[in-house]
C-alpha cells in the first residue's frame, strides 16, 4: 500500500472540512428567524412539509401544539419590544398555525 505523502494528507484533510460545512449559508440570527423556525418545526409536525431527509410526511400534534405554544409565548414575552413587521409576523404565522391545528385536530 502506498504512503500518503504531505500534500495528498492536507487535501484529503481540506475534503473533510468541506464536507462538514453545510451547503448553504445559514441566515443571520434574528427574532425573525427564529420565529420562522419554530414555524418551520410546528409545520413539520403538523404534517404540512415533509421531513427533508426522507421526504415523508409524519404527524405529532403534542409536539406541534408545543411549538405553537413557544410562539405564543414569545409574543405575549415580548409584547412593545418588537417592531411593526415581527410584531406582524409573529401574529400571522400564530394565526395560520393555529388554523391548521385546528384542522388537524377536528
Amino acid at each position: 500500500m502506498a504512503e500518503k505523502t504531505e500534500d495528498s494528507i492536507s487535501k484529503d484533510k481540506k475534503e473533510a472540512e468541506n464536507q462538514e460545512k453545510p451547503d448553504a449559508q445559514m441566515p443571520a440570527m434574528s427574532f425573525s428567524t427564529f420565529i420562522i423556525s419554530l414555524n418551520h418545526s410546528a409545520l413539520f409536525h403538523l404534517g404540512v412539509i415533509a421531513d427533508p431527509s426522507t421526504g415523508i410526511k409524519t404527524k405529532n400534534i403534542e409536539l406541534a401544539k408545543q411549538s405553537i405554544d413557544i410562539i405564543a409565548l414569545l409574543g405575549e414575552k415580548t409584547k412593545g419590544n418588537l417592531t411593526e413587521e415581527e410584531d406582524g409576523m409573529l401574529k400571522s404565522l400564530l394565526y395560520d398555525l393555529r388554523m391548521i391545528y385546528v384542522k388537524e385536530t377536528q
